[in-house]
């Protein structure tokens, strides 16, 4: 299969040496170097790939000391691989600092009016009563993995509820696509854009969300009926080649690959959850050789759009650069994952 040289490939590329740069520099504790770790753990969990594995505890070692200075919302993404490798390793530094990091997020992580996790960041700047759809992603998911290796209701209603916010705050009523961001304080959407990335971390994180609480709770019907929603309503934005544009509905921006592979990815995942229908599969299989496409021989995944806060107009967003960074590996890794999986079922 064409997808089995480019996960290695993109998962070689990832592991190399880029100190210093911003986009690729996985010896950080952020959202960034986080999308790649958990990427890497999923790409990593079929047996024969004991080495990925293996790599994440020694990034741990390395890195996970950084996490102190760290403590705002969205860099609770690399926290996600730790129940993980407690259950592999046992060792109890792991699972104490899954317990600290929860029991911060749902007692004292800032919140919105409403009750979302306020988006917080490491950079210098703020983003007050602000709530962005890269937050299911980045701190959701690891409160579920949490609630799980825990057994805690009180992590796993957290998570639903957010997951509940997000979808009802984000949810664009006359497309059913997401928006990127919403300011509780204005009561509006801001730019209103209609970003391809910020739809994609939700299609992706909401089935690997619901399988976690499996057996400790479950989503609402209103979040299964929003996502399903979502994810029908982004098979029509797809464009002929299978890739998606970085805004929604701007089919004159450029096509974009880390949000193109992150809304496959959620289709593939939640087809196999039961959570969405099966004829979503074409859409996928049309999106897998396009992003394929955009890894060059080194493992590169290129056509990457660079780290986007909400943007003062739509327009602003056709302007971000592209570049090569760990998300877009990540996503680009995670697709690959899940068409791999898709497969050993069919078989």
């Amino acid at each position: 299969m064409q997808w089995a040289s480019a996960g290695e490939r993109i998962c070689s590329y990832m592991l190399e040496d880029h100190t210093g740069n911003w986009g690729l520099d996985l010896n950080q504790w952020d959202w960034v170097p986080g999308v790649g770790v958990i990427a890497l753990l999923e790409y990593g969990r079929p047996e024969g790939r004991e080495a990925v594995r293996s790599k994440l505890l020694q990034w741990v070692e390395r890195n996970g000391s950084k996490a102190a200075s760290a403590r705002v919302i969205n860099a609770m993404a690399p926290f996600a691989v730790y129940p993980d490798l407690y259950r592999e390793t046992g060792e109890e530094a792991l699972r104490d600092a899954v317990v600290r990091t929860a029991d911060w997020m749902i007692g004292e992580a800032p919140r919105t009016r409403e009750g979302a996790f306020e988006h917080t960041v490491t950079e210098n700047v703020s983003f007050p009563e602000q709530v962005w759809a890269d937050t299911v992603f980045m701190a959701v998911l690891f409160l579920a993995r949490a609630a799980r290796l825990t057994g805690s209701e009180a992590y796993a209603r957290e998570a639903v509820h957010q997951v509940d916010l997000h979808l009802r705050l984000l949810q664009d009523e006359a497309t059913g696509v997401l928006f990127h961001g919403w300011n509780s304080g204005e009561g509006s959407h801001m730019s209103a854009a209609r970003w391809t990335r910020a739809n994609a971390w939700i299609a992706a994180a909401v089935p690997m969300i619901h399988k976690e609480l499996a057996g400790l709770a479950s989503l609402t019907d209103e979040s299964l009926g929003r996502y399903r929603r979502l994810m029908r309503a982004l098979a029509g934005y797809q464009r002929p080649g299978g890739l998606w544009t970085t805004v929604l509905d701007r089919p004159d921006f450029y096509e974009e690959t880390s949000g193109s592979a992150g809304i496959a990815c959620g289709m593939l995942l939640g087809i196999r959850a039961g959570l969405l229908e099966p004829e979503l599969r074409t859409a996928a299989d049309r999106a897998l050789p396009a992003v394929l496409d955009r890894v060059a021989e080194n493992g590169e995944v290129r056509g990457v759009s660079g780290g986007t806060p909400v943007m003062e107009s739509v327009e602003a967003y056709g302007r971000i650069p592209c570049h090569p960074t760990l998300y877009g590996q990540g996503l680009a890794l995670m697709l690959v994952a899940a068409a791999e999986e898709a497969e050993r079922e069919r078989r």
